[in-house]
């Protein structure tokens, strides 16, 4: 993992002293709500429907034990005992008084935390492949790369108020667990022919009011003039953005009305005047310096230990259920990945209580080298445990509530927080999310049905992924009243697809039987037990769905 020198240190600790003075004004009355706001958005502080919420980042989704520790401490002292993790890969806290927060990020200062870059019209958390650095697929660790864009967004001056917000995702591995093409800029890591490393860059992907998919513009870029080409890209969009319309001011509705090649054109312009003047050349023994913290763990040599677990799984049903679905190959042997689901029947997706961070922590202390993960699925990961230990893993977590072998099927569901808590909200996710998960709650008809992706989002700015969901739910208003809109289709992987509406919506207690109807039409039309969801789709469109879920409800 990457630690703080001390300039990093000084900088956060100084960003911390800066804020209570200016947390103290606003109690005191010398500053206004309308003057703080700029103030607090700089230190991811927002004011929501209940309470101020404090979004913390976690960079590149990697947490040390000792992190995530201090996170589960600030749940049960300044919060209501519990936390979020988001899409973004961070954690939100919904509850915190304003006069704690200097004191929280002091807090998340002595562990190399802070919340700097979290909102606002920036470039904001830096998110990458939650299996890096030990998925048997990838071709290098995304963390490094993830990294030394951080620290080059991180106070940049020429890009610290763009005309909108500004992600930026990267993966390693031909599969795409990152969702780099709905980013702003999306980065898929390649070995070229003699094994050098090359980026291909996509631009203008998001979701939201005007969900697109990104264009690869920049194709096998070289590691040392990777910075140089983002930093062209972002000179582009920081010069003809809109700035006079929040709602065309995202860099993917530049790339729609000049188009891809014009957008490709533009960059190379810049990146090789960029190039010319010798500046943001990432020079080999820095790449090498970052790449050492990033050093993979001491793991054992290994033999084959399937017998074990094989013989583990026949004694144990419900033991064999989770390894079949929340356990991932690991590139060493006699290793694994272990997704920890925080999905349980009926529960809020994505929320871990305080307790909960602290049993991950001491797993992954003790089992785990001191690392975990967090995916934006709003899960956590556990991403080296020995194939032997597994078995110990599941049963500490199926006493914390933490063993929901579900990860990837239907009750698997990404949600934002929604209009209980959000003050952009239309409608609530929490309870669809919820009455969801509970329709779907048979473990043994979630593994039939197979992968299935649910995501829900509260209003039209897509923090629950919902566009690319391979079930979509969006909340809208009508007139006072929540409806649900539902799409199908989506996909955030690879092979990214924007999801097409159904037809009209649905009220809050249709919502379950339509996405029952759903599902019984796809087990109708799919070639095979093994035909996904998506593929089944795919391949017979969406009138049969609309035809079965129309005449149903």
């Amino acid at each position: 993992m990457y630690r703080y020198d001390e300039f990093d240190q000084k900088l956060v600790d100084e960003r911390v002293a800066q804020f209570r003075g200016q947390v103290a004004r606003r109690l005191s009355g010398e500053l206004t709500e309308d003057e703080f706001k700029p103030l607090r958005l700089m230190n991811g502080l927002y004011l929501q429907l209940h309470a101020y919420m404090l979004r913390v980042a976690i960079p590149y989704g990697t947490l040390s034990s000792r992190q995530l520790r201090m996170l589960g401490h600030i749940a049960r002292k300044y919060d209501k005992d519990y936390a979020h993790f988001t899409t973004r890969q961070n954690l939100q806290y919904n509850w915190p008084k304003l006069a704690d927060v200097p004191d929280i990020l002091a807090d998340l200062a002595t562990v190399e935390m802070h919340a700097i870059q979290t909102s606002g019209n920036c470039i904001r958390n830096v998110t990458a492949d939650h299996f890096a650095g030990a998925s048997a697929d990838e071709v290098d660790d995304p963390r490094l790369w993830s990294e030394i864009i951080r620290q080059w967004s991180t106070f940049h001056p020429e890009f610290s108020y763009l005309p909108r917000k500004f992600k930026i995702a990267v993966t390693a591995a031909p599969k795409d667990r990152a969702a780099i093409k709905v980013h702003d800029i999306g980065i898929v890591i390649q070995r070229k022919d003699g094994g050098t490393l090359g980026f291909d860059v996509y631009v203008g992907g998001g979701q939201g009011r005007t969900p697109m998919i990104g264009h690869c513009i920049g194709d096998g870029i070289a590691a040392g003039d990777l910075l140089a080409y983002l930093e062209a890209v972002m000179r582009v969009y920081n010069l003809y953005g809109r700035r006079d319309n929040i709602y065309k001011a995202r860099i993917k509705i530049l790339v729609h009305q000049i188009g891809a090649a014009e957008m490709k054109r533009q960059v190379e312009v810049e990146f090789a005047e960029i190039k010319s003047q010798a500046a943001l050349e990432l020079p080999r023994e820095e790449i090498e310096r970052i790449r050492r913290y990033f050093a993979a763990p001491p793991f054992e040599a290994l033999g084959d230990e399937t017998a074990l677990l094989t013989k583990q799984r026949a004694a144990n049903k419900v033991f064999a259920s989770w390894v079949d679905t929340n356990i991932a190959p690991h590139k060493m042997p006699g290793y694994a990945i272990a997704t920890i689901s925080l999905k349980p029947i009926g529960g809020v997706p994505g929320d871990a209580s305080a307790e909960q961070m602290s049993l991950v922590a001491d797993l992954a202390e003790r089992l785990s080298f001191d690392e975990i993960r967090v995916s934006h699925e709003q899960n956590l990961v556990l991403p080296h445990l020995r194939q032997r230990d597994l078995f110990e893993v599941w049963q500490f977590l199926d006493k914390a509530g933490l063993a929901t072998a579900n990860a990837g099927l239907i009750s698997d569901i990404i949600a934002c927080p929604g209009l209980d808590y959000c003050d952009l909200a239309n409608a609530r996710s929490i309870n669809i999310a919820q009455a969801i998960s509970t329709r779907f709650a048979d473990l043994e008809r979630q593994n039939a049905i197979g992968e299935l992706k649910i995501k829900i989002s509260g209003c039209i700015n897509a923090c629950g992924h919902h566009h690319v969901g391979h079930i979509g739910v969006l909340g809208v208003d009508k007139k006072g009243v929540e409806y649900y809109q539902i799409t199908l289709g989506g996909s955030g992987d690879e092979t990214a697809s924007i999801g097409e509406i159904v037809g009209p919506a649905f009220g809050e207690n249709e919502v379950a039987d339509a996405v029952e109807t759903i599902v019984g039409t796809y087990l109708d039309l799919r070639q095979a037990k093994d035909e996904r969801f998506l593929d089944t789709y795919r391949r017979v469109g969406i009138q049969p769905f609309r035809e079965k879920l129309y005449v149903a409800h």
